[in-house]
C-alpha cells in the first residue's frame, strides 16, 4: 500500500506519494490551503481513493533538533487526519528539505513563479524519500 507524505505550509500542502510497492516517491498534486475542514476531506478522500496506508508528515523543527510550536501544529494535524481515516501517522523531520528543493529548482532554470509552486511539491517528495530510504523501502 501506499505512503503518503505532506510538507504542511500555512498556503499550501505540499503532495508526495509512492508507488504501491514503496520504491519511488512521486510528487502529487499541491493543496491550496482553505479551511482545516476543507484540507482534511480532501486528503481523507485522496486516502481513501489511493489506498494509502501510512502518511508521513514534515517535522518543521528547529535546526538545533529542538521541537517548537510548529511541530504542535504538525502533530494535531496529524491527530485530526488520524480520527478521520484511522491510517497512521509518523512525524518526519523535515529540515533542510525547502532548502534543498530551493536549490533543485534554481538549478533546473524554472522561473521564480514556477518555482514558488513547486518548492512545497518537492519538499514533500524529500520527505518520502528519505523516509522511504530510512525504512529499507
Amino acid at each position: 500500500m501506499r505512503v503518503l507524505a505532506l510538507d504542511l505550509g500555512k498556503r499550501r500542502i505540499g503532495v508526495a506519494m509512492s508507488d504501491p510497492m514503496r520504491i519511488i516517491a512521486q510528487g502529487y498534486d499541491t493543496i491550496q490551503r482553505t479551511t482545516i475542514r476543507e484540507d482534511l476531506t480532501l486528503l481523507e478522500n485522496m486516502i481513501r481513493d489511493k489506498e494509502v496506508s501510512q502518511v508521513v508528515i514534515g517535522n518543521p523543527m528547529h535546526m538545533s533538533g529542538r521541537e517548537g510550536r510548529a511541530t504542535d501544529w504538525a502533530r494535531d494535524f496529524g491527530d485530526r487526519l488520524f480520527e478521520r481515516t484511522s491510517v497512521p501517522f509518523e512525524l518526519w523531520d523535515e529540515r533542510m528539505t525547502s532548502v534543498e528543493a530551493g536549490r533543485v529548482l534554481r538549478s533546473s532554470g524554472i522561473s521564480i513563479e514556477k518555482r514558488a509552486q513547486a518548492v512545497d511539491q518537492l519538499s514533500a517528495v524529500l520527505i518520502l524519500e528519505n523516509w522511504l530510504s530510512a525504512h529499507g523501502s
